[in-house]
């Protein structure tokens, strides 16, 4: 009997959406080797009026690495920066606020690793779609959802900022 971790199996608990990206940036750590991070303010509800779903996330895919970075710029220049996501292995955290107006109460976030980026959309210009493989598992379910036309969200609702 083998040892090796290929021989291992998993449970995989992933999240597909559309969000816009933010704060992207680099966290380094006491112990161990730094990472890249970024927020996703991931849209749901109704296309009319949607509300937003906060993700704190660890980039963990190499070429959601570089494409992160790649769009750090358009974000330092007020770009809105709109992506088809996965995410995996959320969890949630808490803390305790220890400034503004909530000081001392305690707050909610959802973590996630950012494993893939299937589109990128800046100031509602396509500029990247992710090429489907085969190791990218079930891509044929978001593959019919990327063929819908995206709805404008430019309406009764502000466009996350």
């Amino acid at each position: 009997m083998s040892n090796s971790i290929d021989d291992e199996s998993y449970f995989d608990l992933h999240i597909t959406g559309v969000g816009y990206l933010n704060r992207v940036r680099e966290v380094k750590v006491k112990k161990g080797q730094s990472f890249l991070a970024c927020d996703i303010a991931a849209l749901n509800g109704p296309v009319s009026c949607p509300e937003y779903r906060r993700f704190d996330l660890r980039v963990t895919g190499e070429e959601a690495k570089q494409l992160v970075r790649g769009c750090a710029k358009a974000l330092e220049e007020n770009m809105k920066v709109l992506v088809g996501f996965r995410l995996g292995d959320p969890w949630v955290d808490t803390f305790t606020y220890t400034k503004g107006a909530n000081a001392g109460q305690l707050g909610v976030s959802f973590k996630a690793r950012l494993l893939l980026l299937s589109w990128i959309k800046v100031d509602g210009i396509l500029i990247f779609k992710h090429k489907p493989t085969e190791s990218d598992g079930n891509q044929s379910n978001e593959a019919s959802h990327a063929r819908r036309p995206l709805p404008d969200l430019a309406g009764p609702c502000e466009p996350y900022t």
